[in-house]
């Protein structure tokens, strides 16, 4: 199943291929493509199913996401993927390494403890709605630490992403039974080991992140050695948001080297 794009730059040129994560969508990669990437690369940036404009229908499990990418990309490139989105990516990378020439893996959410897993599971089923962009606004203004996120990320993000259902109210397009599948996934399936992913990687944690522990960005560099580059900027998980300049320059100066030999 193709998956809903949106893409900037020269089809021809370099291929760069972005996945976000849970309840976001291809339009959070937007300012990445268009300031710092669309000159030298052609981006890909794809609605995972269950969001944006894809599919909704089921199954949402890792292996379909897998799939439905595999379907939808047909040439080698690098790869981004923010949180649920860098999974995918490293999924991607032990099911056909021939088409990842290096993972960009931002706030990565690999694995997440079952009981951890099944809570979020749950809580993402919970009804979500919003009177106005107004209320949208303040509700994300609060919700998951992104109180210190700067506003324009966030409206831009509520404008996309908003939509009326036929109530009336405004929901966010993502299906919450494809949210709390995903979760249940990380919860229950372990990612392939690094050992096996002989890839050039960088590993862009955020400083006030919970997501990445320390334990396991050692275990990245013990699995990848030389292959691995890790870069710790200011904020939360959401990267691209909080830390904007520093991920993208890390992105940028990691497209820029020269690829190192596995």
């Amino acid at each position: 199943m193709r998956l809903s794009a949106r893409a900037w730059g020269d089809p021809d040129a370099p291929l760069v291929v972005c996945l976000h994560g849970v309840t976001a969508h291809s339009g959070r990669f937007r300012k990445l493509a268009e300031e710092r990437l669309a000159e030298r690369f052609h981006v890909l940036a794809l609605d995972l199913r269950g969001h944006g404009h894809s599919t909704w229908e089921e199954p949402w499990d890792i292996n379909t996401h897998t799939t439905d990418v595999l379907e939808t990309v047909d040439r080698s490139g690098a790869w981004i993927g923010h949180s649920f989105g860098g999974r995918i990516v490293m999924e991607i990378g032990a099911r056909r390494p021939d088409l990842v020439e290096r993972m960009m893996l931002l706030d990565p959410a690999m694995f997440v403890p079952p009981l951890i897993a099944e809570q979020l599971a749950e809580e993402s089923l919970a009804e979500l709605s919003f009177a106005s962009r107004e209320d949208a606004l303040s509700w994300r203004t609060q919700a998951g630490g992104l109180a210190h996120t700067p506003h324009e990320f966030l409206l831009e993000d509520l404008e996309q992403h908003l939509a009326e259902s036929e109530d009336g109210r405004l929901r966010l397009r993502y299906s919450t039974q494809a949210v709390a599948a995903a979760y249940r996934g990380m919860g229950s399936e372990r990612p392939p080991p690094f050992e096996d992913l002989r890839l050039r990687t960088l590993l862009v944690v955020g400083a006030l992140s919970k997501i990445v522990g320390a334990g396991e960005a050692e275990l990245y560099r013990r699995a990848l050695g030389e292959l691995l580059q890790v870069v710790v900027v200011p904020g939360g998980h959401t990267v691209l948001w909080d830390a904007y300049e520093e991920t993208a320059a890390a992105v940028e100066g990691f497209l820029a080297a020269s690829p190192a030999r596995a």
